[in-house]
């Protein structure tokens, strides 16, 4: 009996040890000064674009450039978006009592919310017990403001010498650190290293860290498989997935724009002409050079390739609105293009995994913890019908 009784004791150490609270890294500072961040934000229930932005209190344009979609597409604010895609939202990351994290965003309470549904809102980027410590309260009333605390990351923006952007991200059931880091280009040993993991085992609801590899200059940083409007909204210079290489082209947003053609020739900002000769392929491109003001600065650039794209010499003309490749955040096939695109074409599942989960419950860390503290419920009355019986 004696060893039935410590069996069903070290049952209920095993539970309740499985009870933890989600890992996240924090980031010590000491330094005022504000970085670039990003929040990998999974929906939890169907949303509005402009509910979105919202919800985080940013304009819908923020939204737009962070996830590379067409900035004129301001239509798209009043689409939906389902449930369980993911959307990069951009928040500035300050030192806040030594540490790194978001206290910009700020919520009213509903007549219906709980501070467990309002945490349930922001994907499993917050707890009920942060909303909770942040604002000293324990229970909150209709029409009370509330402060979300938000994770966030600096890291001086670099990794490994490289410029980067980081990324909150809320892992998932049935992801491992192989898995997104192969998503987003970087290694378990890296993941690893900059969430101070002693060994590289996650759990679903922890909250990573991920560098995503970034251009920098004196007065802008831009993220892979993202843009920043500049030069009063004028400009929209942006990298790809895949090449740091940044490229600025009108943005066709902002109206009027002056000072949007180089001098002395025909290019306008994101032009070039390609002349190809016996031994190489000569490049003229008008080039952005930054601005004062509502002046425009570019330039005439020359140079040279060891091989041309086409058979023959030619123009390429930056389109008004250029639309950037947006990273596929799903591990199914991507769809088919359509000729009139939707949010959803956009967004995706964080994988096929998650996507064929879709009538279950989502996989932050409250749900989490309600799961396991059903199942030490029903270890509970397992014991108690065990110890009634050994009686």
């Amino acid at each position: 009996m004696r060893d039935k009784f410590q069996l069903i004791l070290l049952l209920s150490l095993l539970c309740f040890a499985s009870i933890a609270k989600a890992k996240s890294v924090i980031e010590p500072c000491d330094s005022s000064a504000s970085c670039y961040s990003l929040l990998s934000y999974l929906l939890p229930w169907d949303s509005k674009l402009s509910e979105i932005a919202s919800r985080f209190q940013l304009n819908i344009s923020d939204i737009l450039a962070a996830n590379s979609i067409d900035p004129t597409m301001t239509s798209f604010g009043n689409q939906i978006i389902p449930a369980k895609s993911l959307v990069k939202v951009p928040i500035m990351c300050p030192c806040v009592d030594g540490i790194r994290r978001s206290l910009s965003t700020t919520y009213t309470v509903k007549a219906a919310d709980t501070v467990e549904t309002i945490a349930e809102g922001y994907g499993g980027l917050v707890s009920g017990d942060q909303i909770r410590s942040v604002n000293g309260r324990k229970g909150v009333g209709d029409g009370q403001s509330l402060v979300i605390p938000l994770p966030c990351s600096c890291f001086g923006n670099a990794n490994n010498g490289v410029t980067a952007v980081y990324m909150s991200y809320v892992v998932q059931r049935g992801e491992s650190l192989g898995s997104i880091g192969t998503r987003y280009g970087t290694t378990v040993t890296d993941l690893a290293a900059v969430n101070d993991l002693g060994r590289p085992v996650i759990d679903p609801g922890d909250i990573l860290a991920i560098p995503i590899p970034a251009w920098r200059n004196e007065s802008l940083i831009v993220a892979n498989g993202s843009y920043s409007l500049t030069a009063n909204n004028c400009i929209k210079c942006g990298c790809t997935s895949t090449d740091l290489n940044l490229q600025c082209f009108p943005s066709g947003v902002a109206a009027p724009c002056n000072r949007l053609q180089c001098k002395e020739s025909h290019l306008f900002i994101g032009d070039m002409v390609v002349i190809k000769t016996p031994s190489a392929c000569n490049v003229t491109s008008c080039v952005y050079r930054g601005h004062a003001g509502r002046k425009i600065f570019r330039s005439l650039e020359n140079s040279s390739r060891a091989q041309c794209s086409g058979d023959g010499s030619y123009r390429e003309t930056s389109p008004s609105s250029p639309r950037i490749v947006f990273p596929s955040l799903s591990l199914s096939p991507s769809p088919s293009p359509s000729p009139s695109p939707t949010l959803s074409s956009f967004f995706g599942p964080p994988n096929a995994t998650t996507d064929s989960r879709s009538n279950q419950t989502s996989n932050s860390s409250s749900g989490v913890l309600l799961a396991q503290s059903i199942s030490c419920f029903s270890l509970f009355i397992l014991q108690f019908v065990t110890l009634s019986t050994l009686k």
